[in-house]
């Protein structure tokens, strides 16, 4: 087939690649550009009801929330299903520490949404279906990567397409076949754990609070879900406020054991683990095992690509920041491309991906640096270690002027 030439390519329709692509299509529409959308499955992200939900969930910060109010989606995602939670809790398994963050101390109405990813992914890719400037190529995967003489990039699909853009945006996951391909070099090791996920439900109900124990196998987290029954009678929904999802990333030999056990016995054993917080656990869906790694690519940018969200870096799940990170990289290389546009450059020109390369690379790498550091720190058996994280928690708890600065910067306010 002959070559089909684009503006800018966006590889992956996932969350972080459809939101890129909805914010690029009114940009690159007014100046008479196009966008070519990449996604190797054609299948849809299927729909929850009832007490169903998605085992996959996102933890959307304010800021990334914003994103989604400026596209004119929030309001859909939201009367859909989106669980506020303005309480976090945070406590040491080994010992007696522990912290609370509070929507009321930072005088904001909630601290982030817990919403499920096929939610997202679904309104994205309709509001896309809208979009003139996009056409989709799906399925299809990527092939082959060249970067030719002029400055563009071809890319070769494997249904015998071939498109060519000064710019090509990798967002095809922590697998990106465009990163191999462009020969990224990546960081990556295996935490030797497992996130368990699955959706559970419990004896009293979570209170819009999100809370996570700390264990030396691995921390378990408990994300507050809702859903409604019947109809909106005044204004209001019978929430429903019993179901959470969870992420327990354990040591890989307890992960193989918990997968193994029954539905009964996993439910026991979870309450029991999680310290009957919210009473006995009376339910769960079924459980998926997920292998941990941190990934990192040492450069973010070749000519005429770039990388955002997990084609970038994939970090441990312990603070629920990934799919926020990714969300970053997208608002600064739209800003990015959207100055470039607005001064008349083209877009391949390399300043506009060095530009966004400065702005990420190091605010990601320090994230992950944290979470690495929490995670050493909680997985820690030395005495001295508990006492020091313990005395720690309990400091920072008591010192609200540093908690709420953490907070916010968690939240990118």
């Amino acid at each position: 087939m002959s070559e089909t030439t684009y503006d800018v390519i966006v590889v992956g329709a996932g969350q972080v690649g459809a939101t890129l692509a909805l914010k690029l299509a009114p940009l690159l529409a007014a100046r008479g550009l196009r966008l070519a959308l990449v996604e190797a499955s054609d299948a849809e992200p299927a729909v929850y009801r009832g007490e169903q939900f998605d085992p996959r969930v996102v933890a959307l910060t304010p800021a990334s929330r914003r994103i989604y109010e400026q596209l004119g989606l929030w309001r859909h995602i939201e009367a859909e299903r989106a669980c506020p939670y303005r309480d976090m809790l945070v406590w040491d398994g080994e010992a007696s520490g522990r912290i609370g963050f509070h929507a009321d101390e930072l005088n904001c109405d909630q601290l982030g949404h817990i919403v499920e990813n096929s939610v997202l992914v679904r309104h994205l890719r309709q509001a896309l279906t809208y979009q003139s400037t996009v056409e989709w190529f799906r399925p299809a995967a990527v092939a082959t990567l060249k970067q030719r003489n002029d400055g563009a990039v071809s890319v070769g699909l494997d249904t015998g397409h071939t498109l060519v853009a000064p710019l090509v945006i990798a967002a095809d996951g922590a697998h990106s076949r465009v990163r191999e391909l462009a020969g990224f070099n990546i960081r990556e090791w295996p935490y030797e754990q497992r996130a368990i996920v699955t959706t559970v439900r419990t004896e009293r109900p979570h209170g819009q609070t999100a809370r996570q124990r700390f264990m030396r196998t691995g921390p378990l987290a408990f994300l507050p879900l809702r859903c409604h029954w019947g109809e909106v009678d005044a204004g209001e929904h019978p929430w429903d406020e019993h179901y959470s999802s969870i992420v327990w990333s354990a040591d890989s030999a307890l992960a193989d054991e918990l997968l193994a056990l029954d539905d009964t016995a996993f439910c026991d054993r979870l309450g029991r683990d999680f310290e009957y917080t919210l009473g006995a656990v009376t339910g769960t869906d079924r459980r998926h095992g997920i292998p941990l790694y941190q990934r990192h690519a040492r450069d973010y940018i070749r000519p005429g690509i770039a990388l955002v969200g997990d084609a970038a870096h994939s970090i441990h799940p312990l603070a629920g920041q990934g799919v926020n990170l990714g969300l970053k990289d997208v608002q600064a290389l739209y800003q990015e491309i959207e100055r470039a546009l607005t001064r008349g450059l083209p877009l391949s020109e390399p300043s506009i991906l060095r530009r966004y390369q400065r702005q990420r690379l190091g605010d990601n790498l320090g994230m992950m640096a944290t979470m690495e550091g929490f995670k050493r720190l909680f997985g820690s058996r030395s005495p001295a270690w508990i006492a020091l994280r313990n005395s720690g928690l309990r400091r920072v708890d008591n010192l609200p002027l540093i908690k709420n600065t953490l907070a916010q910067k968690a939240m990118g306010v």
